[in-house]
């Protein structure tokens, strides 16, 4: 089955890229080769905390802040890692579908469970609003 609107996908895994780098591929830092996609895509996983808009932590801190003592702590920690793992699931959904050849790009068929699987994920830890699982 040829892969059809490679450009579409290509286009959507950019706008996830800037969503959650806080970064435009024609932000300043992206001169000569680098581009926005090789930036997100050295730095993951170890450097995820560097790369993700740090409004994103803030908010998360604050929410950490007014929690109270050991036990929400613990849930807090785990938490936190919950959603570090799936901003890195996001961040690697992003640089797929914005590779250079569209057909190293996967199908959008294909994305949208994964985006499901990480919104599902999320939701579990309780945070925005979602139900712990």
């Amino acid at each position: 089955m040829k892969r059809q609107h490679g450009g579409d996908v290509y286009s959507y895994g950019i706008l996830l890229l800037e969503m959650f780098t806080g970064k435009r591929p024609t932000d300043g830092i992206f001169s000569g080769s680098l581009t926005l996609h090789d930036f997100v895509k050295m730095s993951l996983p170890e450097r995820i905390a560097e790369i993700v808009d740090p409004t994103l932590f803030q908010q998360r801190e604050m929410a950490d802040a007014s929690s109270s003592i050991d036990d929400n702590q613990s849930q807090s920690s785990r938490s936190s890692y919950i959603i570090q793992e799936c901003l890195i699931s996001l961040l690697k959904v992003g640089i797929a579908c914005s590779q250079e050849l569209p057909t190293d790009r996967p199908d959008i068929n294909d994305v949208v469970p994964q985006l499901h699987a990480i919104r599902k994920t999320l939701l579990e830890t309780g945070v925005h609003g979602g139900k712990k699982g």
